[in-house]
């Protein structure tokens, strides 16, 4: 076994943690499993606590422009309060449960270049060190992946991910940051907006769906945006036809002059998810495939050449190079 860290605040001869995670993608609201591998040093001692936090690269905007930080979104206590004997091994099982709002990493296995991680901190004889650095993936809900799938059919193709500090007026967001998916309109609608962006916010019992579009501006008319949020439940993943179901949202989005303003208009579409539940759109709207013949296809092509190439083992280097010199911003 080889061990990744020395935990250097405890001292030369004490211990070592390699924490180990389960493969595959997670899901947000889902369970990130592992275990931590514990290595005696020189001599025995006592293991206080053991614990693990989640973080993510997260842009921030100021009146100076914008930075970016490591936040730290959830914490762990996993185990602690045994004696690790000299050179002795010892494995920490954990599983515990992602937060909902977790971002997505993934699609289809092709990174979007959102960086997160999972840090080990280990308290030994009334020090804490933190230890071990691991990246994290996650890969989207399926009622997640059944909208990017019906953007991709629809023709809208994938910019660029980030998570952005601060909150969404009007949503049940819990996270102090949350994720935006830019996206090239689709032909149909190049002529109306420049972009789309995309945000979810999940919870136990659905997902919330926030879609800013940037207006393209006339000879006469400056451009503006567009914003308008969607409800759906999970259990509805199999029910909708989400061809039809996302274009009607695109449709709202830009149809809707009301909508147009600042953050405060979000939550303009609250009742939609409601509404259109029975298939029913206002005017025109694409007649979709069913959702049997929806295949991944439509969001494999939204993760094409995502990030200009970038490769997951890029990914995890970018995130042990940002953490590892973000050590001291835990907030």
């Amino acid at each position: 076994m080889v061990f990744k860290r020395l935990l250097g605040a405890i001292g030369v001869g004490g211990p070592s943690v390699d924490t180990v995670l389960d493969g595959g993608a997670v899901v947000p609201g889902g369970m990130l499993a592992g275990r931590v591998w514990l290595k005696g040093g020189s001599a025995a001692v006592e293991v206080e606590h053991i614990g693990l936090e989640l973080l993510a690269r997260v842009e921030a905007e100021h009146e100076e422009g914008e930075s970016e930080g490591g936040v730290v979104f959830e914490r762990f206590t996993v185990g602690g309060g045994f004696r690790l004997g000299a050179e002795e091994e010892r494995e920490v099982p954990f599983a515990v449960p992602l937060p909902w709002e977790t971002p997505v990493t993934e699609l289809h296995g092709q990174p979007l270049g959102i960086v997160l991680g999972v840090r080990t901190e280990v308290g030994v004889a009334g020090a804490r060190d933190k230890g071990d650095l691991d990246p994290l993936a996650v890969g989207p809900l399926p009622v997640q992946e059944s909208v990017l799938e019906a953007l991709g059919q629809l023709g809208f193709g994938f910019r660029s991910a980030d998570l952005e500090y601060g909150r969404i007026g009007g949503t049940g967001q819990q996270l102090p940051f949350y994720q935006e998916v830019e996206l090239t309109p689709a032909p149909r609608y190049a002529h109306a907006v420049q972009e789309i962006e995309l945000t979810f916010l999940a919870s136990p019992a659905g997902l919330e769906v926030v879609l800013e579009a940037d207006k393209r501006g006339g000879p006469f008319s400056s451009g503006q945006d567009a914003l308008a949020r969607f409800t759906v439940r999970h259990e509805d993943t199999h029910a909708l036809d989400w061809n039809s179901e996302v274009d009607g949202w695109i449709r709202q989005l830009i149809d809707h002059r009301e909508a147009y303003g600042t953050h405060a208009a979000y939550g303009h579409g609250e009742h939609y998810g409601e509404q259109h539940h029975g298939g029913e759109h206002d005017g025109h709207h694409r007649s979709g495939p069913g959702l049997g013949t929806a295949v991944a296809a439509g969001a494999a092509g939204l993760a094409v050449g995502v990030v200009g190439g970038m490769v997951a083992a890029e990914v995890v280097d970018e995130i042990g190079d940002f953490f590892e010199g973000d050590e001291g911003d835990d907030d």
